[in-house]
């Protein structure tokens, strides 16, 4: 399901940002981006995301700035800084030309400032991520219950269209009949009336969809069960309406009347309405 929470935080451990965005997918696929002095974290990271979330693509990004005590100043770790100084005279040593060094880009330098303690701040960076994740659950169940609601009104139009082919199916017969008949007589042969009755009891048979359409009915009245469950349903769902594609298909196969044959296309784009929303629900 897709979703996007944002949870921000500061104390004197330094100030954070956590983002977190979902986007469908069949499965759980976590992708943490933490900063580098925050790796450690990554493991735990993805073990509570997986507790609260079962299906989607989760980008899950830490933003952290360090918190400066205008008492102490920088943690500044001199013995980097003295080497980087070294480097850079002999550099000039041998290129006189070259620009002078902004103290800001030395600053920068990997290692110059010491980072956080991580062991200080990771309780609170990861109280701060489960307010995020309780953030993007509350938007991905806002999202289910405009989905479900979407999915029952589509489960309510194949039930109708089921049970008005149903409904149809004797006059399609004997309709079939009395064209099959007519064609017998059109040719003026005379035929053994009772082959003929044998004959069309096959055809009959062979074209009956009453357990299709049983099994439509009963697919359609399941997924209206199962989206009531509390519980992830999404790859339940996933072959429920596999199973009702299947069926409005042999439908459509078997159909020797336009009647049938529009319904078994109403069924499918249905179906296929659902099966796209479905890919949404956890």
């Amino acid at each position: 399901m897709t979703g996007f929470a944002r949870s921000a935080g500061q104390g004197e451990w330094g100030s954070a940002v956590w983002e977190i965005r979902s986007v469908n997918h069949r499965y759980l696929e976590i992708s943490p981006r933490l900063p580098e002095e925050f790796r450690a974290l990554e493991g735990e990271v993805r073990e509570r995301i997986g507790k609260r979330l079962d299906r989607g693509k989760v980008d899950c990004l830490l933003h952290y700035q360090l918190e400066v005590d205008l008492k102490r100043g920088l943690a500044i770790n001199r013995a980097i800084l003295r080497q980087i100084e070294q480097a850079i005279g002999r550099i000039s040593a041998q290129v006189p030309q070259c620009a002078p060094v902004d103290p800001l880009d030395l600053l920068r330098w990997p290692g110059v400032i010491d980072p956080p303690d991580p062991q200080k701040a990771s309780a609170p960076l990861l109280a701060l991520l489960d307010g995020a994740l309780e953030a993007l659950v509350n938007a991905r169940c806002r999202e289910g219950e405009r989905l479900s609601a979407l999915l029952s009104e589509r489960c309510e139009s194949v039930r109708q269209h089921v049970a008005w082919l149903r409904a149809r199916l004797p006059e399609i017969v004997e309709a079939l009949v009395a064209r099959i008949k007519g064609r017998l007589l059109e040719l003026g042969q005379q035929v053994d009336p009772g082959r003929v009755e044998q004959e069309l009891v096959l055809l009959i048979q062979r074209l009956d969809v009453a357990e299709e359409l049983d099994r439509l009915q009963a697919h359609a009245d399941e997924v209206t069960r199962v989206m009531r469950q509390d519980k992830p349903v999404g790859r339940r769902l996933d072959f429920l309406l596999q199973e009702m594609n299947r069926e409005a298909n042999t439908l459509g196969s078997k159909s020797v009347h336009i009647d049938s044959t529009g319904v078994s296309v109403e069924l499918k784009v249905l179906i296929e309405q659902m099966r796209e929303q479905v890919q949404n629900i956890e």
